[in-house]
């Protein structure tokens, strides 16, 4: 909305600076930071009052976790409130992929919120139906894998880019929703499935999602690809403001969620954000180097898969309980210690995606 301040501009004053992504990106930022301070202990006041007894505490998880009874959910909230309020403020709304991206954002917060609102309604650590919650996913995923595709440049539209071999594409065809389709729902659940300790999820979060903004600036920008040697798709500049206010509402939000947490994400947060990095991942054509940058996620959620799928082969458990990081906590590792060790894991997995624009 602010870049239109730059018809004020005559070239050589203060409006003209609105014109500069980087400069937006920075009041996307700030304003997602502050929008987290001001709206934080509000929102958990009305959270605490109206859910009573919080989040439900599953009876079979890590025995550390019954003290957390009583604490709100639906968190998510005010990480989205704060990236939706700084992204239509400070980026271009003429942008598509910017639309596309809150799109799925605000979609699969509203999914969380259905299911964060049945379990704390009735007390119950099922919410709304998996199937139902991965039905609508992919209907989702669908809607924002054609909408992306419709703006992708003619040579990349159903391509799959390489990392490091940045001269092959592979045509998915027809194959190119589905697999965005996957990517976005699959990305989507990683997340909810390691939002299970107090900040957690938020930081690794943040972090695949600054490195995305930086990869979304570099592909948007000409001079960047081809001395990159990547691949250019116009207009994906504009994805740096929502991620920078992702991170900045992140921080808010990790203000209160730090150990002991004063809020949960919920659904809410979990399933928007981690749908929005998938997206983020469509829009700017990598969609593989989100699974470098989100490692953390995919190892959580494989660590389910595997449990799952070895259990009912052969009734045994290959961790002492999935996802992974409860494995940590039943082999007597503290929260802080997990939390924090899986931090610094995702910050390596990102320098790491983002040595891929260079590497080749």
């Amino acid at each position: 909305m602010l870049y239109w301040l730059t018809l004020l501009s005559d070239g050589g004053d203060f409006f003209n600076l609105f014109r500069y992504i980087t400069f937006r990106a920075g009041g996307a930022f700030m304003t997602a930071l502050i929008f987290g301070f001001l709206f934080g202990k509000p929102l958990i006041a009305v959270l605490r009052r109206r859910q009573g007894k919080g989040q439900p505490i599953r009876d079979d998880g890590p025995e550390g976790h019954f003290v957390k009874a009583g604490t709100p959910t639906m968190g998510g909230l005010l990480i989205v409130g704060a990236l939706l309020t700084s992204t239509l403020l400070w980026a271009r709304l003429d942008n598509p992929f910017v639309w596309m991206i809150l799109f799925v954002t605000i979609s699969f917060a509203a999914i969380g919120f259905a299911d964060d609102y049945a379990k704390v309604s009735k007390q119950t650590v099922a919410g709304v139906s998996g199937k139902v919650r991965l039905l609508l996913g992919f209907i989702i995923a669908g809607i924002a894998a054609f909408w992306a595709a419709q703006y992708h440049p003619a040579e990349l539209q159903n391509q799959l880019a390489l990392p490091v071999f940045k001269d092959t594409l592979i045509n998915l065809g027809y194959l190119f929703i589905p697999f965005s389709m996957i990517v976005i729902v699959g990305s989507a659940n990683a997340v909810n499935l390691t939002d299970g300790l107090d900040g957690l999820a938020i930081m690794p979060v943040m972090i695949a999602a600054g490195a995305l903004g930086v990869i979304a600036y570099a592909v948007g920008r000409v001079d960047f690809t081809e001395y990159l040697d990547v691949h250019y798709v116009p207009g994906t500049g504009e994805i740096l403001i929502f991620t920078a206010g992702l991170f900045g509402g992140g921080l808010g939000f990790l203000w209160y969620n730090a150990p002991p947490a004063a809020v949960f994400m919920g659904d809410t947060g979990s399933l928007a954000l981690g749908g929005a990095l998938g997206a983020i991942a469509v829009a700017t054509k990598h969609e593989l180097v989100l699974g470098i940058v989100g490692g953390l996620f995919v190892v959580e959620a494989m660590s389910v898969i595997i449990q799952v799928l070895y259990f009912k082969r052969t009734g045994k458990r290959v961790f002492l309980m999935a996802p992974i990081h409860h494995h940590y906590e039943k082999k007597g590792w503290a929260e802080p210690q997990i939390v924090i060790r899986f931090w610094i894991i995702s910050l390596i997995l990102a320098m790491i995606g983002l040595a891929t624009l260079k590497v080749r």
